[in-house]
């Protein structure tokens, strides 16, 4: 991916290399704040209403104290500023992360809700079905808490960079984490479906996973369609039972899996729902 020419801190557009980061900052030093992953394409931010109500949800929960102006309507006006001023607008990658600034554990300087842009260009290849299908297995050497924070996309996120790393040592494309009970919580950027018996089951909330955009997204396609699902407990056994496994984040829609483990699963019903609820995004 093309990187950013231009950044936006704070306010302002930026030349990229031109912001420090001060050594007393507290997402520097305990991963205190939240980000967005978003997708533009022809110049709009698709799941727009979705992007920023589950941000402006996370900045609530994590006690920062924004302006009046540090609103959804103000936020897509300057991701699409910069993605037009990168030049990236037919098609990019937007990170929009929220930190708070200098301070200890116990005494941060202040709650303002410092943010920082950036885009770059996608590969038209992203938006494309996967026609061979991802390879993964189980992380277990790390473990996704149930609490009132686990959902959040969090700047805090050692036990997905743990997973990434031993993915990639491991030649998979992604990896499954579970939570402290060895049930299903998500993967290392994405949520995860299964097909067992006729019905789709994701784990709920409670279980650990972020709160995807996409999987809501697809939740709700799949109620108004009348495709069953549910949001359930999945202990880790269930992969073997699996007829199918496909995961979803708001870059790539859906990706069906071929293989976790030693089980092989096809990808059929994913298909189908990348052409009738993704592709047209």
């Amino acid at each position: 991916m093309a990187a950013s020419d231009f950044l936006f801190y704070d306010g302002q557009l930026r030349r990229n290399g031109q912001i420090a980061i001060d050594p007393d900052n507290r997402s520097f030093r305990y991963g205190d704040g939240c980000f967005e992953t978003m997708r533009v394409i022809d110049d709009r931010l698709v799941l727009r209403d979705y992007h920023f109500e589950r941000l402006l949800q996370s900045i609530e929960r994590l006690r920062f104290e924004p302006p009046a102006f540090f609103n959804s309507h103000w936020l897509e006006e300057q991701v699409l500023k910069l993605v037009r001023t990168n030049g990236h607008q037919r098609m990019a990658r937007v990170r929009l992360m929220v930190f708070r600034g200098p301070g200890g554990v116990y005494d941060p300087q202040n709650h303002y809700p410092h943010h920082l842009i950036e885009s770059w260009e996608l590969n038209p290849a992203t938006q494309q079905w996967n026609e061979n299908g991802l390879v993964m297995d189980v992380f277990r050497d790390a473990r996704k808490v149930c609490d009132q924070y686990s959902m959040l996309k969090s700047n805090n996120y050692l036990p997905y960079l743990m997973a990434a790393l031993w993915a990639k040592e491991n030649k998979l494309n992604d990896a499954i984490l579970l939570n402290p009970y060895d049930r299903l919580a998500d993967c290392t950027i994405a949520n995860l479906f299964l097909v067992k018996d006729g019905m789709i089951l994701t784990p709920s909330l409670e279980e650990g996973p972020v709160n995807g955009v996409m999987r809501r997204h697809l939740l709700q396609s799949f109620r108004k369609a009348g495709i069953p699902v549910t949001e359930t407990q999945i202990p880790a056994d269930n992969l073997l039972e699996a007829s199918e496994i496909f995961i979803t984040n708001a870059i790539h829609g859906i990706r069906w899996v071929k293989q976790v483990g030693g089980t092989n699963y096809t990808g059929e019903l994913a298909a189908d729902f990348y052409r009738n609820f993704v592709q047209s995004l």
